[in-house]
């Protein structure tokens, strides 16, 4: 039975092309692009404050390193960062100025295994006042969205309090477990899921797999989702792992394709964005078309971030920092990427003002090819 069970396992992993589901590879990483972007999903004019043609990222210094299977990534209001290990199930404090790493606490609960772990993380927009910090994770039923007091004053390790689970029963697989969670400029929560492997899932209105939901921080539903008493804000999704909003608060997600097209989608409450259906620009009523997607190999995106008029997005498989200037609802020029095969595999990117960035590497997820010093959080100035 352990035989076939294994054997189910690498048949679905083989089926995949996110570069979650990638075989382990040399550091060395492709070094051209043919993708160019598409349409807008939503029209709009172009914007006259576009940015720059060309831009440029500048690996201003190593933050901190040897990291192990970091994922989410958050920033707390004095600037220190907080990073999920999705295999240990921890979340550390980092000093923003000297990269001293300290564990905060363990999160209970937490089941890793495949692609899942402990993943996102975001920090209360009232954190000053209430002290939660949120996390996106695997446990042995569901994935699952909990928040936890972060009491600095108690010792280290333990001062994260008992989770409190405002969301459950996100479905969980070994592959596309999504998760990645974010504060909206509404305040809300928004977490992106995966569909598990079970395609069908994502075109399930009543499944909360291969969706972006939206929510109270309560993990209620929200005045204006498309249905009052769900939490799913849009659906078709494929594997959700890149959130971000631009500076007209639009929200934007990053999704893994299966073999050909991997997307970035401009999302509105209520579309569809067409998976199993539809991948990459498929042009058909109903659904909603990419603004910009990428071959598989060149990208398999995980985190994104929007800063200097641009989204970045972080590649796995594609190993590299797409850059995305926009002008409105679409692309003002071809995307750009930087960093090919440098890193290896990158897993978040997170805009903390201005043009400072930070980025996380993610080679000992065992799908990389770890060297000294892996992983890493670096920090960048893009432009």
């Amino acid at each position: 039975m352990t035989a076939v069970l294994a054997a189910a396992v690498l048949l679905l992993v083989a089926g995949c092309s996110s570069g979650d589901d990638k075989a382990p590879g040399g550091r060395e990483g492709p070094t051209s692009a043919t993708s160019g972007p598409s349409g807008s999903a939503s029209g709009g004019s172009p914007s006259p404050t576009a940015p720059p043609a060309k831009g440029s990222v500048k690996v201003v210094s190593t933050l901190t390193q040897d990291l192990k299977s970091p994922w989410g990534l958050a920033a707390l209001p004095d600037g220190d960062l907080l990073i999920a290990s999705r295999d240990e199930g921890t979340i550390s404090r980092v000093d923003a100025e000297s990269g001293k790493q300290t564990v905060i606490g363990s999160v209970p609960g937490v089941s890793p295994g495949g692609e899942g772990g402990l993943m996102g993380l975001a920090v209360s927009p009232s954190f000053a006042s209430d002290h939660q910090v949120y996390a996106y994770f695997t446990t042995e039923s569901d994935n699952r969205i909990a928040r936890m007091l972060y009491d600095e004053k108690k010792p280290a390790a333990q001062q994260l309090g008992a989770p409190d689970t405002v969301l459950r029963g996100i479905p969980k697989g070994i592959v596309h477990n999504g998760g990645r969670i974010a504060f909206g400029p509404d305040k809300m929560l928004y977490a992106g899921t995966g569909e598990t492997g079970d395609t069908g899932l994502a075109q399930d209105r009543k499944s909360l797999g291969g969706k972006i939901l939206r929510m109270t921080p309560d993990g209620q539903p929200v005045h204006g989702n498309p249905d009052a008493d769900s939490v799913v804000y849009s659906w078709g999704h494929r594997n959700v792992q890149g959130l971000a909003w631009d500076s007209d608060k639009r929200l934007w997600a990053a999704e893994f394709g299966q073999t050909t097209w991997d997307e970035l989608n401009l999302i509105e409450p209520g579309k569809n964005y067409g998976w199993p259906e539809v991948e990459g620009k498929g042009g058909r009523s109903g659904f909603v078309d990419p603004v910009a997607q990428w071959r598989t190999d060149e990208a398999s995106p995980s985190g994104i971030a929007y800063a200097s008029g641009s989204i970045w997005m972080a590649s796995l498989k594609g190993e590299r920092l797409w850059r995305i200037p926009l002008a409105g609802t679409e692309p003002s020029s071809e995307p750009q990427s930087f960093l090919e095969g440098k890193h290896g595999r990158l897993r978040t990117v997170l805009s903390v003002g201005g043009a400072k960035v930070w980025l996380v590497t993610s080679e000992t997820d065992r799908r990389g090819s770890p060297e000294p010093g892996d992983d890493k959080i670096l920090q960048l100035e893009v432009k």
